[in-house]
């Protein structure tokens, strides 16, 4: 009865703020890993590869400008919904603000992977999803920020002591380290290589997923705009197959290349 039909997820505009979070933080671990692992022969072969250090600081900074540009995009689209009065922003089953709810779901989650109880019934954001959300944000405002003071040392060193861009340094080499950790191995896993996505789930890039997935993955969210009469709204045709196809290559490259650089960070670790 539910084989072949789908419903919008995610809009164009989120579609389009994400595939600029992935271009850049590509891009971004692309062009900062073989700095800070200059001392390898990985890390010097593709510093080398890139047109060598200075252009890899000027790809680098490149992609930073991306992520500058969605995430004050992504901050305009909420300053626009605060401004609309749009309710349940910062609560309510739409919000992606952690709720007591997603402690007891994280809880009944963990005694579902052991086979004790049965598994949440998540609504439109799960809780490993919002804190996807979070890490992001909050990366991007550390990362962004002391990336700025290192881009532009004398504008800030008029203002701030000298210890600050020592300080800039380390927690812009740890944090961002931390985040491509956290995105290559959590987010990947969570969003692609889980049993029920794998080798990937293609929703951030049509849009649409079906809706014996949607069953599934978010029954409260189905079933409360089902009730609210607003279910049909969300009615959405198949992903074309240029669509489909476009998806399967951007995603597996992308999810590759995140492999094999969390691969390569590991096995120096292990050395």
């Amino acid at each position: 009865m539910t084989q072949g039909r789908y419903y919008f997820r995610f809009n164009l505009y989120h579609r389009i703020l994400h595939g600029m979070v992935i271009v850049s933080f590509l891009g971004l671990a692309v062009t900062g890993l073989p700095l800070k692992y200059a001392q390898t022969g990985w890390g010097l072969g593709l510093s080398r590869a890139l047109g060598g250090p200075f252009t890899a600081g000027d790809l680098h900074r490149f992609f930073a400008i991306i992520t500058f540009t969605y995430f004050a995009l992504h901050l305009g689209y909420i300053a626009r919904l605060v401004l609309l009065r749009r309710p349940g922003i910062f609560w309510g089953p739409d919000s992606m603000v952690p709720q007591p709810r997603d402690l007891l779901q994280m809880g009944q989650h963990v005694r579902y992977f052991f086979g004790w109880g049965p598994r949440p019934r998540f609504g439109r954001w799960a809780y490993w999803e919002k804190f996807d959300y979070w890490a992001v944000f909050w990366g991007v405002s550390i990362i962004g920020a002391s990336g700025l003071l290192l881009w532009f040392p004398t504008l800030f060193a008029r203002y701030l002591p000298g210890w600050v861009f020592n300080v800039a340094i380390i927690v812009h080499s740890d944090e961002a380290l931390l985040a491509v950790g956290f995105i290559f191995t959590m987010h990947f896993f969570n969003a692609h290589l889980r049993p029920e996505k794998f080798p990937m789930d293609p929703v951030i890039f049509t849009g649409r997923l079906e809706e014996e997935e949607f069953l599934r993955d978010h029954p409260e969210e189905y079933e409360r705009l089902r009730a609210e009469g607003r279910l049909e709204s969300r009615r959405a045709d198949p992903p074309p197959r240029w669509l489909r196809n476009f998806s399967l290559v951007v995603g597996l490259t992308s999810v590759a290349i995140g492999l094999v650089l969390i691969w390569l960070i590991v096995a120096t670790a292990l050395k």
